[in-house]
């Protein structure tokens, strides 16, 4: 049975929301990897805040046994992916662990952005692909449409297409069938030396880093000694095994499947995902191409709300790191909010996430600065700086011009909201590629500075149309910009958390808008405090928060009046202006979060 023809090794692919991870949960259920008992949703999904949410963050894989209607005894190994374009980097790892994919499209919703994103990504690397039309239990279920848009769209046939509902399990059984019979097996052979792919990684309280492979050539065995070749180190295989879903520890693991070993590794960055692993014994030569490493877009300073927290912090984001090895982050401090870390995501869902895990797993009150993306600066002496926080950034008279990164936009909406999206899009400095329409759906291909999109852009779209349309993104390299630094005093002294780099048109804008918010969020002192916004020395926009007044008068009667008034009022006058001199301004947390809030309105 365990011949190599036997084994299917496929992921699933699918828009976020169209039902990956329910259609996983019934072929496991069909296949007996657990009892009813056993048996809930979204069972691969292992995040309590993947459950809430709907959403698959990490890839799963599972080993189930399947015994076809030809009599044969078949192996399924499968990788259920996230949807959503902050975790495509996910998906593309597991599609080359795998021969072929299921498409999941939502029969009432038909094709959209990430699907197509997700399709590519699996065409681009010869896969076979099973188009299966999802949720056909619902009353707003059009198969007809939805196969006519998967051929025009995306064009696959979808002549085999098979309808089938997650929620009553129907046309799961044809799913399987189709597996068996269209999707190729792995190419692999088991006499030649051992060659696998390191496709995961993560670490596990009790037995270390845990390591997904998927067998290339050969068998990797229990005690046998291997060697990868990104480090050029060697470990002892203590533990091999495959998920079904549920760990299970097996001798070995053949050329063409699926599992994971362990080897005492400790730590997370001695396993490169992408990497070969061969016997140390008959080393290969030749490393597998293995794939491009996640670089995080968006970058922001994350700050305990009370100092004491620190240490907790920097505990709780190694850890969550072990994790999620796309996130990175270092330590930095700020004049106004303490100290903190500089964190790197891929999008941000994926900072919405670990911020979430932060705060409900470790405990910790978290202030979020302004996201932002790398720039990189070009210095007049030739040097090229990569700028994270705008606080950085060099003096002006030493810069030739900065660079942005820009981003290729996939959206497809209804077309009755094409004008609106389009307004949107030529509001955010984008350059319109191509437009073209699929029935009565429009598929435009927007150039968009990535700056403009990372805080509300994917919000507003769904806002503008009722959550018809969707979106979908890839990053295509820096281009030059006329970007300048805003910066915020408060009382002649600038605010680095609130410092933003910005185009040049929308600047006296946005410095307005913070310099209103931030007069209504700071609270009033005993004396004056005007409120800035500046780009280099030039103030372009200023608000005034009024100092409180006493009446000092009150207790002056009788005679000789005007003199003692006169004294007093000057007495307060300078203790005014040394209050001014001296006097700290308290700005509150909810200043900053309101500031944060004007990139979203």
């Amino acid at each position: 049975m365990n011949t190599i023809d036997n084994i299917r090794n496929f992921s699933i692919i699918a828009h976020i929301d169209h039902g990956k991870s329910t259609i996983a949960d019934r072929i496991i259920h069909r296949c007996g990897g657990l009892s009813e008992r056993e048996m809930k949703a979204q069972v691969l999904d292992s995040m309590d805040i993947e459950r809430e949410r709907g959403i698959t963050i990490k890839a799963q894989t599972v080993k189930l046994n399947y015994k076809a209607k030809n009599g044969k005894d078949y192996i399924l190994n499968i990788i259920d992916t996230p949807g959503h374009v902050d975790f495509s980097y996910e998906v593309s790892r597991s599609l080359y662990a795998c021969e072929g994919s299921i498409l999941i499209v939502d029969s009432t919703q038909g094709v959209e952005a990430q699907t197509l994103a997700n399709v590519y990504q699996a065409l681009d690397i010869n896969h076979e692909i099973i188009p299966v039309l999802n949720k056909i239990d619902l009353p707003a279920s059009d198969l007809e449409r939805t196969s006519k848009q998967i051929e025009d769209v995306i064009g696959i046939d979808t002549e085999n297409a098979i309808p089938c509902s997650g929620k009553t399990g129907e046309g799961i059984d044809d799913i399987l069938e189709q597996i068996v019979n269209q999707l190729p097996g792995p190419k692999g052979n088991l006499e030649k030396d051992l060659k696998c792919l390191l496709v995961d990684s993560w670490y596990d309280t009790y037995l270390g880093v845990v390591i997904l492979v998927r067998v290339i050539n050969g068998k990797i065995i229990k005690n046998m000694k291997i060697k990868m070749l990104s480090t050029n180190q060697d470990y002892v295989v203590e533990k091999v095994g495959v998920f079904t879903p549920k760990p299970k520890d097996i001798n070995e693991l053949n050329a063409g499947e699926i599992g994971f070993i362990t080897t005492g590794i400790k730590v997370l960055s001695e396993t490169k995902v992408g990497d070969t692993i061969c016997d140390a014994s008959k080393p290969v030569i030749e490393a597998l191409p293995g794939f491009k490493p996640s670089k995080p877009v968006v970058f922001c300073g994350l700050f305990p709300v009370d100092s004491s927290e620190y240490q907790k912090l920097k505990d709780g984001l190694a850890k969550l790191q072990l994790n999620d090895a796309s996130f990175s982050y270092e330590a930095e401090s700020s004049s106004a909010l303490g100290l903190g870390f500089r964190c790197g995501f891929l999008g941000l869902l994926h900072l919405e996430i670990i911020t979430e895990r932060l705060e409900r797993e470790f405990d910790v009150n978290l202030l979020t600065t302004t996201p932002g993306v790398v720039y990189k600066v070009n210095l007049n002496n030739g040097e090229i700086v990569d700028l994270q926080n705008p606080s950085s950034l060099p003096d002006p008279t030493h810069i030739k011009f900065i660079e942005e990164p820009w981003i290729k936009a996939t959206i497809i909406t209804p077309d009755e909201y094409l004008g609106s999206i389009i307004k949107l899009c030529q509001d955010k400095r984008g350059i319109q590629t191509n437009l073209s329409y699929s029935g009565n759906r429009a598929v435009l291909t927007y150039e968009l500075p990535l700056n403009e999109v990372v805080f509300d852009f994917n919000d507003r779209i769904k806002s503008m149309t009722s959550g018809y349309a969707s979106f979908d993104y890839e990053i295509i390299g820096h281009r030059e910009g006329a970007l300048v630094k805003l910066g915020i005093l408060v009382n002649g002294e600038t605010v680095d958390a609130l410092a933003m780099m910005i185009h040049k048109d929308f600047a006296q804008k946005t410095g307005r808008e913070v310099c209103e918010k931030l007069k209504d969020l700071i609270p009033r002192h005993n004396f004056m405090i005007p409120v800035q916004a500046a780009i280099g020395s030039k103030i372009i926009a200023r608000e005034t928060i009024k100092g409180f007044k006493k009446d000092v008068l009150t207790k002056i009667h009788g005679g000789g009046a005007t003199d003692r008034k006169r004294k007093l009022l000057e007495k307060q006058k300078k203790g005014k202006a040394r209050a001014k001199q001296f006097g700290k301004v308290e700005i509150p947390q909810e200043a900053f979060i309101g500031v944060l809030r004007i990139n979203k309105d």
